[in-house]
């Protein structure tokens, strides 16, 4: 069962990267084209943008079939730190992004540039990029509600950006029209500043899934109601948790009356691993069988 959900979520994880670079291939050349005829500022910038995207893409794509790969000799974990590791690199893509739009915008305040041709095929390349970013979005959501993938949630962020970038280049094409271009620039500052919201908590989840941070408390305390529920369970400590890909480890101290023999406490143990097995998609469950009131064994610091 639980090998099965691996390859389905495997398969999720490698259609959201391919459909991820896809669509910003076919913007790009959506984009370049009403650029060279329109020659609008506005529409390199998101050109550029979409570039980033392509980039930032290919190494999600990269990232990911490294993660999928199972666990072997030398990795015995498996390899889902590449996620984390995607993830850090699209964060500073997504910054660098970010601080190009910001010094674009505060040259339009200083020098607007109304534009003057080429207006309706701006607007239809950009209707066209917001309806396939939106398409993938759909997908993405759908991919990270079933895999939980941090590089997939990274990719996502960074496309929610561009569908506000593509909004206020239509808004900017439509307005600059009627005498209002001072409307593009501060449009532009706003979702910069955004931008860079969105980077940093890119950056922060990376940092936090690279340095094996505790997974959430409600989910601990699954855990923990899940492991007391048992009837032969006294008591529980030393519950350690982190996240890597898609894979969640658990490890724990299941305390138990001493007078139960080895076979009885390991079906004891099984039970209860059974049981936190089924809160995750996918788990590794160790557990340790204590008897009540043992003292921890202290650990070396070696």
């Amino acid at each position: 069962m639980l090998r099965s959900q691996y390859f389905n979520n495997a398969t999720l994880m490698r259609i959201a990267s391919y459909a991820s670079v896809v669509t910003a291939l076919m913007l790009i050349i959506a984009k370049l084209l009403a650029w060279y005829i329109s020659d609008s500022l506005s529409i390199l910038a998101s050109l550029i943008d979409s570039s980033l995207d392509l980039l930032a893409s290919l190494v999600n794509l990269l990232a990911i079939r490294h993660a999928l790969q199972p666990a072997d000799k030398e990795h015995r974990f498996g390899h889902g730190k590449a996620e984390p590791l995607a993830a850090l690199g699209q964060s500073m893509f997504i910054t660098g992004s970010a601080i190009m739009l910001l010094f674009q915008a505060s040259g339009r305040v200083i020098h607007p540039q109304p534009l003057t041709s080429g207006v309706q095929l701006g607007v239809g390349v950009m209707l066209f990029s917001i309806l396939a970013t939106i398409g993938l979005l759909l997908l993405q959501r759908y991919v990270i509600h079933k895999t939980n993938s941090a590089a997939i949630r990274a990719d996502s962020l960074h496309y929610r950006s561009d569908l506000l970038i593509n909004l206020s280049v239509i808004t900017a094409l439509l307005l600059t029209q009627y005498g209002l271009i001072w409307l593009d620039p501060v449009m532009a500052i706003c979702i910069a500043i955004y931008v860079l919201f969105s980077a940093w908590r890119i950056l922060k989840d990376a940092i936090d899934l690279l340095m094996d941070h505790e997974i959430t408390d409600a989910e601990r305390q699954q855990i923990f109601d899940v492991a007391l529920n048992h009837p032969l369970t006294k008591g529980i400590h030393d519950l350690r948790t982190r996240r890597s890909g898609t894979t969640v480890f658990i490890q724990l101290h299941l305390e138990l009356d001493p007078q139960l023999s080895l076979q009885k406490a390991h079906d004891v143990s099984n039970e209860v691993s059974r049981e936190i097995l089924g809160l995750f998609d996918e788990a590794e469950v160790i557990i340790h069988q204590d008897p009540l009131n043992d003292e921890p064994i202290e650990q070396s610091p070696a």
